[in-house]
């Protein structure tokens, strides 16, 4: 019988880790599943721009996959049972599936964190349709029209930066809970700043938000901030599916794992990407981003396929080396930061920065395309029997 691996999620860190897997294990030893919602592959690092009207090129699922040997399963995923070893799915390809390894892979949503009317009236980017349905409502809103962006992080800033240059026509504005760029080198500030004021983008710091209505945000100190769109990038949460199915989770939602990705509470199971609680080279959490989901999903490979092939399982970096920050089409920041995750004195920034953002989000769409390059001629065996069989217990 053939060891079953079954892959949840196929964004970055699920798709990736799908063709690692099927590039270096014998297809005669090995039944690579992806599970995945959608028919397609989502560049959520370029949902924002998508919401502004840019088309982004699409990748089907079914081609990435083709002729890889992985089996491509449309369906959303309901339920898993790791005593069972089982997975409950519901969509096109419904049913149940049976794993013998598991890796997590389903990523992140929009965290409301509780605020009245932001589920109801606020838009976000961390989904496609989210996105697309905000493109919609922002080509009816003509000129003049206000966005409010709630949230100063990564993708607060790059939204609002984005939507500002491509939309001139409308008034921009980021409400920031503290300081715009509080966590940024002072000379990356005033890059930050500067950007802001050329764009046009009005910043409201020290503000957070305590309700969204229809046309406005009412702010912790009562005053109503004008937004005939609001776009809610104030954090992430994760699925309750692992916590349902009685995975040990941390306070996050995220599945709570070891130094190789491995849950500490079932050892058939494997996280990678924003649904991993790892801990990194620096004793903190790593953070929920791509570069992250990045490191997180080559670690969890390379113990999968060290395990099932009898071999030392190896230690990727698990170090968090900057933020690149799109400002637009033609202006980013790449911040490096130490290993406390302060920001260092240095940065890069301006059209050359950009350019280097723009490298890292081409190489990463080409990567998922082509997720069988570099193929061995020879992909590796499965160790013997007994020890396929029980791979949990391996150490």
């Amino acid at each position: 019988m053939k060891h079953r691996i079954v892959v949840l999620g196929a964004g970055y860190a699920g798709a990736f880790a799908a063709g690692n897997l099927a590039r270096r294990l014998s297809p005669d030893d090995t039944e690579i599943t992806v599970v995945n919602a959608a028919p397609d592959f989502v560049e959520r690092m370029r949902l924002h721009q998508l919401a502004v009207g840019r088309d982004l090129k699409s990748r089907k699922l079914a081609d990435v996959f083709a002729g890889t040997g992985v089996r491509l399963c449309l369906a959303r995923v309901t339920g898993i049972d790791p005593e069972r070893r089982t997975v409950a799915v519901t969509g096109e390809d419904g049913g149940e599936l049976t794993y013998d390894t598991l890796l997590y892979a389903l990523g992140s949503s929009v965290a409301h964190h509780g605020v009245p009317g932001a589920a109801e009236y606020a838009f976000d980017v961390t989904g496609r349709s989210s996105a697309l349905r905000l493109r919609e409502r922002l080509t009816d809103l003509g000129e003049g029209g206000t966005v409010l962006v709630v949230g100063e992080g990564l993708t607060g800033i790059e939204t609002a930066t984005e939507f500002a240059e491509s939309r001139p026509d409308l008034s921009v504005a980021l409400a920031a809970r503290g300081e715009l760029g509080a966590w940024l080198s002072p000379k990356a500030r005033r890059h930050l700043r500067r950007a802001f004021d050329r764009l046009g983008v009005t910043v409201h710091e020290h503000t957070g938000i305590e309700a969204v209505e229809p046309t406005r945000v009412i702010a912790a100190d009562g005053a109503s901030i004008p937004a005939d769109v609001t776009v809610w990038a104030a954090g992430f949460a994760v699925h309750p599916i692992a916590a349902a199915g009685g995975l040990e989770v941390a306070e996050t939602g995220q599945i709570v794992v070891d130094r190789t990705m491995r849950s500490i509470s079932h050892p058939d199971v494997y996280a990678a990407g924003d649904s991993a609680y790892a801990i990194g080279e620096n004793g903190r959490p790593l953070p929920m981003s791509c570069a992250s989901a990045g490191f997180t999903n080559m670690q969890a490979t390379a113990a999968i396929i060290a395990r099932l092939t009898g071999t030392e399982v190896p230690a990727t970096g698990l170090k968090y080396y900057g933020n690149h920050i799109s400002l637009g089409r033609r202006d980013a920041i790449f911040q490096m930061v130490d290993e406390d995750v302060r920001s260092k004195s240095w940065y890069l920034g301006g059209r050359t920065a950009a350019w280097l953002k723009s490298g890292v989000l081409k190489g990463a769409g080409w990567g998922v395309a082509h997720p069988t390059f570099g193929m061995p001629k020879r992909r590796r065996r499965l160790a013997t029997a007994p020890d396929r069989a029980g791979v949990k217990a391996a150490a």
